[in-house]
């Protein structure tokens, strides 16, 4: 009988169902032809959602231009094994991260879940996925996200208007999903299903690591035309699996939703 890891590294079914991530708009506008337009550095530090029995940390980097931005994350001490890890720039919340005493009952378990964080850290304005669509749209493709205990991620991507906005404003979050609440090594049911999609656990989905963005001293460096492309990422065990979010806790807390497929692959087979 295959572990719940397994199941979710494998086989999350294709369907249509409503989005419980709420997502900023998903069109991302075109590089800006000014290779003048200076960089402005933002910096955020990692911290663990200690609610949901998080000890990892780690640092992230945003150097944007217009809205070219290079990207780099660093994290270590999460779930290891095949357990994918979800990130995304998070955007129009209230740009913080979720405090222990707002921890909610979960399957008898004090925890938050990405329902409970919603109002603090906001909508996915971008995903941040190894090659690939970067949209909300890809909010958990499971495939294109790093997997393992420790993350070293680096992409140059194109963010919308809004995510850019958001990095000034202070308001962008980000935050890396799926935990080991239990410390027994996999994502199993501890917390009970995911209200994002009820066939997972609510360890795959619930936020791990969370960070606000805000503008480092190394503020703007010369302007110059950032590398595009797919970019570059290394990351733990590979999880070959396609899966957006789904469920309808965001109706609940009042938050937009939409519609998106979620597609079966068999990694086992790869």
């Amino acid at each position: 009988m295959r572990s719940t890891s397994a199941r979710v590294a494998t086989a999350i079914g294709v369907a249509a169902v409503p989005l419980a991530f709420p997502v900023a708009a998903s069109a991302a506008p075109a590089a800006p032809a000014d290779t003048d337009v200076p960089w402005t550095t933002y910096q955020a530090t990692l911290d663990p959602v200690t609610a949901n029995h998080v000890t990892g940390s780690g640092t992230a980097m945003i150097q944007l231009s217009g809205n070219t931005a290079k990207i780099t994350v660093t994290a270590k001490g999460l779930a290891g094994g095949a357990a994918p890890h979800a990130m995304h720039i998070h955007v129009d919340g209230n740009g913080v991260c979720p405090k222990p005493s707002e921890a909610k009952d979960h399957n008898g378990h004090s925890s938050t879940n990405v329902a409970d964080a919603m109002k603090d850290y906001g909508m996915i304005g971008t995903s941040l996925t190894t090659k690939g669509d970067s949209t909300p749209k890809s909010a958990l493709a499971v495939d294109r996200f790093p997997a393992g205990s420790s993350v070293n991620y680096s992409r140059t991507l194109e963010v919308s208007d809004d995510v850019a906005a958001n990095l000034k404003s202070g308001k962008a979050v980000l935050v890396v999903h799926g935990i080991d609440y239990n410390g027994n090594g996999k994502y199993d049911n501890v917390l009970g299903p995911s209200e994002l999609d009820k066939s997972l656990p609510a360890e795959a989905t619930d936020p791990a690591l969370c960070g606000p963005f805000a503008v480092s001293q190394m503020t703007s460096m010369p302007g110059g035309g950032a590398d595009t492309g797919d970019g570059s990422t290394q990351y733990g065990n590979g999880v070959q699996t396609g899966m957006v979010a789904g469920g309808s806790a965001a109706a609940a807390i009042g938050l937009g939703i939409g519609g998106y497929a979620l597609r079966r692959r068999n990694a086992a087979n790869r």
